[in-house]
């Protein structure tokens, strides 16, 4: 019942882009040649999905470069905080499930065009909350969060699709787009906290830019059923979510993109908060920490390209793993907060590659890449879930800052099971996007 009534709600919003004439916009990979769309049009939903990508990243860490401040306004101590958290992440698993059937019938465009809306509201409401109390702040974060899983799965179909027609690599610097709008939102933060801005105008301006700049690219998506694979069309009637979930392979990147998001994800809520209580830094310098964290990962994925091309993504992301562990270990155990820095860089270089090439692992057979990039971001996403109040609740029993060894441990887990982003021959299951493992 919910995921038609969501469908519709994102058809109204943004009118579809031009599918073919007798067409519906009722499956998410279609026949349609590769010259229905021109290389301007390509090169328009290039540059839309960047900022689709951009705009995430910049919203989500705009909030996330407040959390101190909100927390010292509202007194909430570290299980506290990782409950309310908590809030954001359960917001975007209800969304993940639901958002591969919502793009599939309202599209990719239209999709991402509603739940920017939909962040926008979460994050004034959030905002409010940060004045009013504890329960507006969760009813604004769950909103966010919501808004923010399945604008990931929408997003991240387009940049396949665009993938597809340029015909090669290009989702990981996507990703970087996601990076360099969270650098942004955390150095913008840094920025005004330095400046005494309250925390309900920041991140209220935030939801006003957020939503009319993400609105207007979406309507250069191409079309999401002009695919230039007609060959595909009656396999990917035939392939579903549910069959998804029955693949080991899948299953196993699933797992694998898990522990690189708790990596991720335990960075952007948790690492301004280690670096202030744990090193003792200024809030700004704690801002900073987040800021060079993120700067780290949109290194990372920018140049990820040429190292995947060059040496494959088993061994890439392995290495980045052991590179992450070190950072790790160096923020939670260094004597000084220059070694903490230091960690951070390397936490995030470490970090920096697992979801966008998990992503591409799901989407190299185009035939299930619909189905398979939403049970891998479902997947993904528990350790949103999990990651908030795991921390927090360790972190009142040995501190925030050593808590943040479990991501550690969650990367040796990924370094273990990275084989399976290997990617699919044609006899192994199906024919992998031209370029993968080439420099985008």
């Amino acid at each position: 019942m919910f995921v038609p009534m969501f469908a519709t709600a994102c058809r109204w919003l943004i009118p579809p882009t031009s599918p073919p004439p007798g067409r519906t916009a009722m499956t998410a990979i279609t026949a349609t040649p590769a010259t229905a769309v021109t290389p301007a049009a390509v090169r328009a939903a290039t540059t839309a999905t960047y900022a689709a990508f951009i705009g995430s990243g910049f919203g989500f860490a705009s909030w996330a470069s407040r959390i101190p401040q909100i927390r010292d306004r509202l007194d909430l101590d570290a299980s506290a905080l990782g409950l309310v958290l908590l809030a954001l992440a359960a917001g975007s698993l209800l969304a993940l499930p639901l958002s591969g059937p919502v793009v599939t019938r309202a599209g990719s465009s239209r999709t991402v065009a509603a739940m920017a809306v939909l962040l926008g509201v979460g994050l004034t409401v959030a905002a409010l909350g940060s004045l009013i109390g504890v329960v507006p702040l969760v009813i604004g974060l769950f909103l966010f969060g919501f808004a923010h899983g399945a604008w990931d799965v929408g997003m991240n179909v387009q940049g396949t699709v665009v993938e597809r027609h340029l015909g090669r690599s290009v989702i990981s610097r996507f990703h970087a787009g996601f990076s360099l709008g969270t650098v942004a939102g955390a150095l913008l933060g840094a920025a005004v906290v330095a400046l005494h801005v309250p925390v309900a105008v920041h991140l209220t301006v935030v939801a006003v830019l957020v939503v009319a700049g993400v609105v207007w690219q979406a309507r250069h998506f191409v079309a999401d059923d002009q695919d230039p694979r007609p060959d595909l069309v009656a396999a990917a009637r035939r392939g579903g979510a549910l069959t998804a979930w029955r693949e080991p392979r899948t299953l196993l990147i699933g797992v694998f993109v898990l522990a690189f998001a708790f990596a991720e994800g335990v960075g952007n809520d948790w690492i301004s908060v280690a670096a202030i209580d744990g090193h003792h830094v200024s809030a700004t310098l704690g801002a900073l920490a987040f800021a060079g964290f993120l700067t780290a990962m949109t290194v990372g994925r920018w140049y990820g390209p040429a190292l995947l091309g060059r040496y494959g993504r088993t061994r890439v992301v392995r290495v980045l793993a052991v590179v992450g562990i070190v950072g790790v270990a160096l923020f939670v155990f260094g004597p000084t907060p220059v070694f903490a820095y230091a960690g951070t860089l390397l936490w995030g270089l470490g970090a920096s590659l697992g979801f966008p090439v998990g992503m591409s692992a799901g989407g190299d057979d185009p035939r299930r890449a619909a189905a398979r990039v939403s049970v891998i971001a479902s997947i993904g996403y528990c350790a949103f879930l999990a990651g908030p109040p795991v921390v927090g609740l360790l972190g009142d029993q040995v501190t925030v800052l050593r808590a943040l060894v479990t991501v550690a441990v969650l990367l040796g887990v990924a370094a273990l099971v990275a084989g399976s982003v290997r990617p699919l021959s044609a006899e192994g299951g199906g024919a992998a996007v031209a370029g993968v493992e080439r420099v985008a």
